[in-house]
């Protein structure tokens, strides 16, 4: 069922964004049995008897299960979860996939939906076989590789003059005036049961991680880390939930107190006035958590670094590299400790289209 975050009104599980009081969804379901109902796959199947999607309309591709990869930094064990190796470069594959197959389910074949960049490349491609009309609204500024791919995938683009906030409500505005169906990621309880998997994966590659750090500007990963985490914890399967590190862009941030200054750089997490706030809130008091802002300067030397490694990525999954520097230099990560850091966009889509 979907069950409101507010008022715990509860809905049978078709394709909405909000409950009628306009609080947030979230699908939940009683699971049991983790290791038991894991489906032979190697693939995110793996995982169907946990997700609120029947095997009959599943598009493709099917994202993939990535690996995880760890590297020492210091007396920390860092466990990078490679996410930009997904079909269109990005965790948003994730999400994606289980939204097509609802929308399948119920028969929509047109959607509207604003996007930064990732969550546009991932709903076009997963759409197109599918056969789904997809409207994306991006920014006038959005990165020139991501609107080169976007163009080859069949989307209907319309490019907004404005902000991330400015390209939602245009969106927003768009849909309501031609009936189309709105899909936004900010919103969608289905998206974050596609995030959930993250930490399904990881929790069978490295066991249960002490810290988990995650890009945070709409929380979909941050949340869906946290909801798999605790399904997991519900199932028996672990004792207690990481501690959650929601790291945030300066200028943009939402949980953090705002700075002056703002990070350009990590475009991806730039949205100050997330729909799931509360949600966000109320996870990191539940694990004790913590919100971290990284300045630009900081996420270009995180950058340079994960380069300098082996990471090909974008600039907005270098924050949590620069996060956790920050935190091990202040003693809030102890030694030893196992901390999961998603890469969550490849930084071959920053090359210019030709």
């Amino acid at each position: 069922m979907l069950v409101c975050s507010r008022c715990g009104r509860e809905y049978p599980e078709t394709f909405r964004l909000t409950c009628n009081c306009g609080g947030t969804l979230l699908v939940e379901r009683d699971y049991y049995d983790f290791f038991g109902n894991l489906l032979p796959y190697l693939d995110m199947r793996r995982y169907l008897n946990f997700l609120p999607i029947g095997g009959t309309y599943l598009p493709p591709p099917v994202p993939a299960i990535t690996p995880t990869t760890s590297l020492q930094i210091g007396a920390v064990f860092a466990l990078f979860k490679l996410e930009y190796l997904q079909p269109s470069g990005s965790f948003k594959d994730r999400g994606t996939f289980v939204t097509v197959a609802k929308l399948m389910e119920d028969g929509v074949n047109e959607v509207v939906i604003d996007s930064s960049g990732n969550a546009a490349l991932s709903m076009a491609l997963y759409s197109l076989p599918a056969g789904i009309r997809v409207h994306t609204f991006v920014s006038s500024n959005m990165m020139p590789g991501k609107l080169f791919l976007l163009s080859k995938l069949g989307a209907f683009i319309h490019v907004i003059e404005g902000d991330r906030m400015t390209v939602h409500e245009r969106a927003v505005e768009f849909a309501e005036s031609e009936g189309l169906t709105y899909i936004t990621h900010w919103l969608n309880p289905y998206f974050i049961e596609g995030t959930k998997t993250a930490a399904f994966e990881a929790y069978e590659q490295v066991g249960l991680p002490d810290y988990v750090l995650a890009p945070t500007g709409s929380g979909t990963l941050f949340l869906g880390l946290w909801k798999g985490f605790r399904e997991l914890e519900r199932m028996g399967e672990i004792p207690e939930l990481p501690r959650m590190i929601a790291v945030q862009a300066a200028g943009y941030e939402s949980l953090c107190k705002r700075s002056p200054e703002r990070n350009i750089l990590a475009d991806g997490i730039a949205i100050p006035e997330p729909p799931r706030l509360e949600e966000m809130r109320r996870t990191l008091e539940d694990t004790n958590g913590l919100c971290v802002s990284v300045t630009e300067e900081e996420t270009e030397e995180a950058w340079d670094w994960l380069r300098k490694v082996g990471f090909l990525v974008e600039p907005t999954s270098a924050v949590v590299l620069a996060a956790a520097w920050k935190l091990i230099e202040a003693g809030e990560i102890s030694d030893g400790s196992k901390v999961l850091m998603p890469l969550t966009g490849s930084g071959l889509k920053l090359t210019e289209g030709i």
